[in-house]
C-alpha cells in the first residue's frame, strides 16, 4: 500500500515537472516574437507620433464611420474593411491620437500572432529575426499605426501561408484550419484583389493535390471576406464586372506596365507616386530591396538541402504573386503595395541570414556574422532616417489642411458646407465639409447639384495659385488662404430661389 502511494507520488511529481517543463519551453519560444511586436509597438508610438493628422485616404476610410465629416466618395477599388477596422473607435471618438495608440497596440499584437503561427516551421531565432526584418523597414512601422489596408493584407498573408504549411504536415490540425479560414477572410475584408493574388499559389497547391478540405476553406474565407465588396458591387457599381472595370480605370488600366522603377523612387518616402518621376533614391536607400531576391534564392537553395523545401518555396511563391500586379501591371507605385510580400519574404531571408552567420552544426561564422550585423545595422539606420524623413513631411502637409480648415471657418465655410476642387476630401474633412468632384477619379457630383447645394449651404472651390477654376466658380470671390485660392459662393445665393 505504502509503496503504491509512493508510486503514485511519484509519477504525479513527474507529471509536473513535465508540464513545467513544457510551459516554460512555450514561454521561453514565444519571449523573443513578443518582445519583437512590443518593440515594434512602441517605435510607433515614438517614431509616427500619434499626433499625426489623418492621410487623404485613412479620411475616406474613417469618414465612413465617424461623425466628424460626411462620409467622402468611397471609389471601386476601396473595401470597407479598414472602416470596420477602426469603428471601434472611430464611431464614438475624433480623436487622431487615441486612433493612432488604438491601430499601433493592434498592429503590434498582429504581428504577435502572426509570427507565433510559424513556431515549428522555423527555428524561433529565425521567426524573431525575420519579425524584426518586416516590423523595422520603415514602410511597415508608418504605415502599422494608420487607417489603411495594406499592414493587415501582410499580416493575414503570413498567417494563412503558416496555416496551411501546418495543415500540410498535420490535417487533423483544427485551429490551422480556421486559421486559414480567418487570414483568407482577413485579407479580403480589407483587399479582395490582392487576397486573391496572395493565395493563388495556395489554390494551385490544393487543387494539385486534391485536397478538397482545404481548398473549401480557403475559398469560404475568401467568399466570406469580400461577400459585401461583392453586394456592393451589385448595389452600387451596376455589378461585380463594372466595379473591376470601375478599379481598374481609376488604377490607371491594369495591364502590362513595368513599375519596379516607380517602386524604386518611392522607396525614399514617398507616400504615392503618381505620376512617379524625379531622381532615384540614393543607392544606400535602395540596396536592400536589391538584396531581397539574392537572400530569397539563397533561403531556398539552404531549404532544398535541408529537405524542407516546402516551407520556404511557398511563402516565396506567395510573395511573386503578391508583388506581380503592382510590379508588372500597373503605372505607378506606393511602396505600402508591397507590404504582403515584404512579410512574407522575411522569414526566409531571415533564415539565409542565420545560414550565413552560422554553420549548420551551430558554430558562428564570425568573419561573415560581423558582415551581416553589420549590413543589418546600416539598414536600420537607413530605414529610421528615411521614416523620420517621411513623418515629418506628412506632419507639415496635414497641419496645413488643418490651418486651411481654420482658415475657411474664418470666411464662413462651416459645417453643414460642401468643398470642390484641390484636395477637396482631405480639406473637407478636417473643416467638417462634404466634398464633391464632377470628373476625375472621385467624381460623385454634378456642377446643377453642387449650384443646388450652393443656395442652401456654404460651397467653397479650391484651386492651387494659377489653377484654372470650374466655370460654376469663376464668379465667386477669391480669397488667399496659404498656397490655395479659395472661391466662395456668394452669401445671396442661398437667399436666391431654390
Amino acid at each position: 500500500m505504502t509503496g503504491g502511494a509512493g508510486a503514485m507520488l511519484v509519477g504525479i511529481r513527474r507529471r509536473e515537472q513535465t508540464n513545467a517543463s513544457g510551459v516554460f519551453r512555450r514561454v521561453r519560444g514565444s519571449g523573443p516574437l513578443a518582445a519583437v511586436a512590443g518593440v515594434f509597438t512602441l517605435a510607433q508610438l515614438v517614431l509616427v507620433r500619434p499626433v499625426l493628422g489623418l492621410g487623404w485616404d485613412e479620411v475616406v476610410y474613417v469618414s465612413q464611420v465617424g461623425d466628424q465629416a460626411p462620409a467622402a466618395f468611397f471609389s471601386a477599388p476601396r473595401a470597407r474593411g479598414v472602416s470596420l477596422l477602426v469603428a471601434p473607435v472611430a464611431s464614438w471618438s475624433s480623436s487622431t491620437p487615441l486612433l493612432r495608440v488604438y491601430l499601433a497596440l493592434l498592429s503590434g499584437l498582429a504581428l504577435y500572432l502572426a509570427l507565433r503561427v510559424w513556431r515549428g516551421l522555423f527555428p524561433t531565432r529565425v521567426l524573431a529575426l525575420g519579425g524584426a526584418l518586416f516590423a523595422s523597414l520603415w514602410i511597415t512601422l508608418f504605415y502599422g499605426p494608420q487607417a489603411m489596408p495594406n499592414y493587415w493584407v501582410a499580416v493575414g498573408a503570413l498567417i494563412c501561408v503558416g496555416c496551411f504549411l501546418r495543415l500540410r504536415s498535420d490535417p487533423t490540425a483544427r485551429a490551422a484550419l480556421w486559421g486559414v479560414a480567418a487570414a483568407a477572410m482577413l485579407m479580403a475584408w480589407m483587399r479582395p484583389t490582392d487576397a486573391v493574388w496572395v493565395t493563388a499559389p495556395l489554390l494551385a497547391l490544393a487543387l494539385v493535390r486534391r485536397s478538397r478540405r482545404l481548398l473549401l476553406v480557403l475559398l469560404a474565407g475568401l467568399a466570406a471576406g469580400a461577400v459585401e465588396w461583392v453586394i456592393e458591387a451589385y448595389t452600387g457599381h451596376g455589378g461585380l464586372a463594372q466595379r473591376l472595370h470601375e478599379a481598374s480605370r481609376i488604377q490607371g488600366g491594369l495591364g502590362w506596365q513595368i513599375a519596379v522603377d516607380d517602386q524604386l523612387r518611392s522607396l525614399g518616402g514617398r507616400a504615392l507616386c503618381r505620376p512617379c518621376t524625379g531622381s532615384m533614391p540614393h543607392p544606400v536607400v535602395t540596396l536592400w530591396w536589391f538584396a531581397l531576391p539574392l537572400l530569397a534564392a539563397l533561403a531556398l537553395a539552404v531549404a532544398v538541402r535541408a529537405r524542407r523545401t516546402a516551407r520556404t518555396l511557398l511563402p516565396l511563391a506567395c510573395a511573386t504573386t503578391a508583388a506581380l500586379p503592382y510590379l508588372f501591371m500597373i503605372g505607378y507605385a506606393a511602396p505600402r503595395f508591397l507590404l504582403p510580400a515584404y512579410a512574407l519574404l522575411a522569414i526566409p531571408v531571415a533564415d539565409a541570414l542565420w545560414h550565413l552567420a552560422r554553420t549548420p552544426g551551430g558554430r558562428w561564422r564570425p568573419a561573415a556574422a560581423a558582415l551581416v550585423a553589420l549590413g543589418l545595422a546600416g539598414h536600420l539606420a537607413v530605414q529610421l532616417a528615411v521614416l523620420v524623413h517621411t513623418v515629418d513631411r506628412n506632419t507639415d502637409s496635414r497641419r496645413a489642411w488643418a490651418r486651411t480648415a481654420t482658415e475657411l471657418h474664418r470666411l464662413g465655410v462651416r459645417p453643414p458646407c460642401l468643398l470642390t476642387g484641390h484636395e477637396a476630401i482631405p480639406i473637407g474633412f478636417y473643416t467638417g465639409c462634404a466634398s464633391g468632384a464632377t470628373g476625375g477619379h472621385n467624381e460623385n457630383t454634378t456642377t446643377a447639384r453642387i449650384l443646388d447645394t450652393a443656395r442652401r449651404i456654404p460651397v467653397a472651390h479650391l484651386t492651387l495659385p494659377g489653377g484654372a477654376p470650374a466655370g460654376y466658380a469663376r464668379s465667386w470671390t477669391v480669397h488667399r488662404v496659404g498656397d490655395l485660392q479659395v472661391r466662395v459662393a456668394p452669401a445671396d445665393l442661398r437667399d436666391g430661389p431654390g
